[in-house]
Parts: C-alpha cells; structure tokens; sequence
C-alpha cells in the first residue's frame, strides 16, 4: 500500500466547514488560533459564521481552504495515520501541499495564499472575469472553442480535472461566448462558476508579477516528501524552481488529470484528500477507476480512511 495526499483548492469552501473537527481537536483549534494571529483577524469566526459572500472572496477563501487542510492533515498524524509517498495540491491546494511536505513554513504560507488572493483579486475588475466549466468535450475540442470566440478578448481553457472535465477561464464576455459555442457542439454541460476572479489564465499575469516580487521575502525550502506541481505534473529539485512554478500557476492551466495519471504511475494505491469536501475524490476516480480514492473531511471520515489504510 502505498499513499498520496492532495489538498482542494477554492471551490470546496461552505460556512460551516470544518466545524465538527474544530469542536473535537484541540489540535485543529491551534491551527485556526495560529492562522488568525498571523493574518490579523479572526478566521475560524469568518469560516463558522460567514457570511458566505466574505468566505467567498479569494484574499478569505485562500487562507480559509489552507488552514482546513494543514489542519486536517495535522489530525491525520496525530492519530498516526500513514504516511505520504508524494503530495499535490490543485491549485491553491499546491500550497497546502507544500506547506504540509515541509517546504514552506505555516505562518508564512498563510500571509502569502492571503496576499495571492488579494493580488488576483485586483488583478481584474469585479464581474470582468469569469471561469466557466465545459463537461463532454474533449480537451481539444475546448481549446478550439476557446481560440474561436476569443476575439480580441481572453478565452482560455485554465483546469484538466479530468476526462470531459475541462474549466475556461478568461474576460467575461469571451466565457459567455465560449459557453454557448459549448452547447451549440454537445457539451453535455457548459456553466459559469461562482468565482471572484478568472483563475490560472493570461488576466492573472500581473498578478503573477506582482506575486513574485512578495516571495522574494518568502522562504522555501526543498520538500521532505515529493509535490507534484500544477503546471508540470512533476516535481521541483531546488527551492528556487518551486518559487518559479508558483509564478507560472497563476496564468498557466492546472493539468490534474495529468498530475493524478504521474501520482498513479509512480506506483500510488490509495489517494487520500485532505480537506473540506470531496470534489478531488470524485475527479481522481473519473481519471483512474482503479484508484482507492478517498477523503478525510471531518472526525468519521477520518476514523473511516484510518481503518481503511492502517496496516
């Protein structure tokens, strides 16, 4: 048996999530207690009680959904879980991974997914961006659509979470065209997300910048376990081409199918999610149906995953 952990990204968060660990761990509650002090507000407040506009904007969500999953992933081995042969993270879950493989500290992971969320938030003006999923396409076929309805705009095709599951990102007005083009071909769906920013296209490249120059205060170090990364689906062998990948995410696509199809050919049986939700679980099982694809979310879940792979 032999095991990877990734960790979701924005899209898995809700008022209320985490709330039945918080209530049981005192290691969960030092988590959040740790986060709020260095992000200088109180974010276990904002994740129990919203309101779910505030957790939804990506400067809160960020933090919020990186926290959940270190925490998480600390229960995990409080409880003596296995543990990983390799980690990964989709999207704002790269950083989790990160941050729970060694390669960069606790604290300063939260004050920079913050700073991230802020520097993509103003990025684009509010309601000029928008990210859109294509369901029953083949990625080709998505990329097509996106180069023919662009115009003079950004349309581009920004998550592979899996086959027939592809997500666009780019100015609004493009999306909008690129959702009917969908339909108009079979898509068997084509609707636009519930998200601040148009994430992992060319709109986030002054985004990117401007990230890069933060991280420069920034210190990683190389991971005591392997992460694959986003826009490789394969790992870094220095901290420095970590930074640079980081960069890239911003305005490069999240190829998770392939990041899953490397975690599966480096020998990996059970793929465990940490985190609120269980929206990787789902997409890892579309990408390889021979996988034990799990999820640890809240104190049962955890107990059932523990008896699962504990040997």
């Amino acid at each position: 048996m032999k095991i990877a952990f990734v960790f979701p990204g924005q899209g898995s968060q809700s008022v209320g999530m985490m709330r039945e660990f918080y209530q049981s761990s005192e290691a969960v509650k030092d988590t959040f207690d740790e986060a709020s002090e260095s992000l200088g507000f109180d974010l276990w407040s904002l994740i129990s009680s919203g309101p779910e506009p505030d957790l939804n904007q990506t400067d809160n969500t960020q933090p919020a959904m990186l926290v959940s999953g270190v925490a998480c992933w600390r229960v995990w081995n409080e409880a003596g879980g296995t543990s990983a042969e390799i980690m990964a993270g989709h999207s704002l879950g790269e950083y989790t991974a990160l941050c729970c493989a060694g390669a960069l500290e606790f604290t300063q992971a939260v004050k920079l997914v913050a700073e991230r969320g802020r520097l993509m938030q103003s990025a684009v003006p509010s309601d000029a961006g928008a990210m859109a999923a294509i369901l029953g396409l083949e990625d080709a076929a998505v990329r097509r659509i996106c180069a023919d309805v662009a115009e003079d705009q950004i349309a581009q095709a920004v998550n592979y979470n899996a086959p027939g599951q592809v997500v666009i990102a780019g100015n609004a007005e493009a999306i909008d065209r690129a959702i009917i083009r969908a339909k108009e071909i079979g898509a068997r769906r084509a609707l636009k997300l519930a998200v601040s920013v148009p994430s992992h296209c060319n709109l986030m490249k002054s985004a990117a910048k401007s990230l890069g120059d933060y991280m420069k205060s920034v210190l990683f170090s190389k991971p005591l376990i392997p992460v694959l990364h986003n826009v490789s689906a394969s790992s870094c062998a220095t901290a420095s081409e970590i930074n640079q990948v980081l960069i890239k995410q911003l305005y490069c696509p999240v190829l998770w199918a392939d990041t899953v199809k490397a975690i599966v050919d480096s020998g990996i049986t059970h793929i465990i999610e940490m985190g609120p939700g269980r929206v990787l679980a789902g997409l890892n099982k579309r990408i390889d149906r021979s996988l034990n694809s799990l999820a640890v979310y809240d104190p049962a879940s955890l107990e059932k995953v523990l008896a699962e792979v504990t040997v």
